[in-house]
């Protein structure tokens, strides 16, 4: 084979470029610090490094998605502590005004006091996130959750039942707000007769009825109401049949049917909680509904605890029930918050592990990657100076070849 003066410098020539690029690449591996500088360089561990990346940054997001949670959990939590903290000092004013010694000057000194209280807890119950949204309406958190309607004279919520939800792990969602009617409107109402006033029969021409002992009344309450849609008319009426004697002596029927019977003195029955007067004392029948159990929201109990509290031509009897409703529900109202900050409780801790969780995942993904792409900086220096010395060579290779001459032989 004749090698020509061309053929030996293109072949050298291509040498020197071939080192040069290799040099080139294991400078840069090491610059970088990365093995695979491209898709060539390793396939299949550039695709499984792509969806190590996917995970890293997904993560990432779930990390910004954690604290956004947080942020909206720790903000209700302080709104929800505020409100428990107002609808406590309304309660506590509650009871300071059944004392007797007060004066209607002194209740209505309460009153404002209480429609203070009132203001704060509808403030803090159309509370806002950090975007605006109102925090207690579900979906609808661009509706006020509270407004006060003039037709009705109630206070009623105005948004839904929907709950926000923030994905913080692969398939993990944690609702980052509550809605104002789980919190709010889920309170019971104070259990009670339909009507103050009995229907009366026979010799009986009038008779009151209050709720006295509450404790005993529910029991009784909960134990005896029907709440059969399809049960009769009168399924939760009681009667009281009286006849005079010595002593005098009733009989109680629910829906016609006897279910208990007693003494009485003094015009005065009674029973199960409930005080019942029997105007004049006859022989007769006085008939009361119990009242279905039913739900009221704090600022709609405020507002007739304020009504009572400066309403002079209340009987004593009518003002005690009007305390009585305001002491039951304002409690009934802080423990639903109560329940509704436990929920939230369980929520923080629940983000803490996810976000611990989606840490050692994260780093987890980090060393899969790093060993696929990244170097191992000993091996990738001695690639380095192996190119290097194959460069010089081919360099002083090529030197040596092109000075040769036959003259220098001759």
């Amino acid at each position: 084979m004749r090698i020509s003066n061309n053929m030996m410098y293109k072949n050298n020539l291509n040498s020197i470029l071939n080192s040069q690029q290799n040099v080139n690449k294991a400078q840069e591996q090491v610059n970088t610090q990365k093995r695979v500088l491209t898709a060539a360089d390793d396939p299949s561990a550039t695709a499984r490094a792509l969806l190590y990346t996917d995970r890293i940054q997904g993560n990432e997001q779930f990390t910004k998605n954690i604290t956004m949670l947080n942020s909206r959990l720790t903000t209700e939590e302080s709104v929800l502590q505020n409100i428990k903290g107002a609808l406590e000092s309304a309660y506590t004013l509650s009871i300071q005004a059944g004392n007797g010694a007060y004066s209607d000057i002194d209740r209505e000194g309460i009153a404002e006091e209480v429609k203070a209280l009132q203001s704060t807890v509808l403030d803090l119950m159309n509370a806002k996130t950090e975007d605006g949204k109102f925090i207690f309406s579900g979906y609808q958190d661009n509706t006020p959750s509270y407004t006060f309607n003039n037709t009705s004279g109630r206070y009623e919520y105005g948004g839904d039942q929907g709950q926000h939800k923030i994905k913080v792990a692969e398939g993990v969602e944690i609702k980052s707000s509550d809605n104002g009617f789980d919190t709010f409107e889920k309170v019971n109402a104070r259990l009670n007769v339909a009507s103050n006033d009995g229907t009366v029969s026979g010799g009986i021409t009038s008779s009151k009825i209050y709720v006295t002992e509450q404790a005993d009344f529910d029991k009784f309450h909960q134990a005896n109401y029907n709440a059969d849609p399809a049960a009769a008319a009168n399924a939760n009426t009681l009667s009281f049949i009286t006849t005079t004697g010595t002593p005098n002596t009733f009989v109680v029927q629910q829906a016609g049917v006897t279910i208990d019977s007693g003494s009485f003195e003094d015009g005065k029955i009674e029973y199960q909680g409930m005080e019942i007067s029997v105007v004049p004392l006859a022989n007769g029948q006085i008939d009361v509904d119990l009242e279905a159990p039913q739900k009221e929201n704090a600022l709609n109990t405020l507002d007739d605890l304020i009504a009572g509290l400066t309403n002079p031509d209340l009987t004593q009897e009518e003002f005690d029930q009007v305390l009585a409703d305001a002491i039951v529900q304002l409690d009934n109202a802080k423990n639903q918050v109560s329940l509704v900050q436990a929920g939230l409780g369980g929520r923080l801790n629940t983000a803490k592990k996810i976000e611990q969780s989606n840490g050692d995942l994260d780093t987890s993904n980090k060393a899969a990657k790093a060993e696929l792409v990244e170097l191992d900086m000993a091996e990738a220096i001695t690639e380095l100076t192996k190119q290097e010395t194959s460069l010089q060579a081919a360099q002083a290779t090529f030197g040596r070849l092109a000075n040769l001459s036959l003259f220098d032989y001759l």
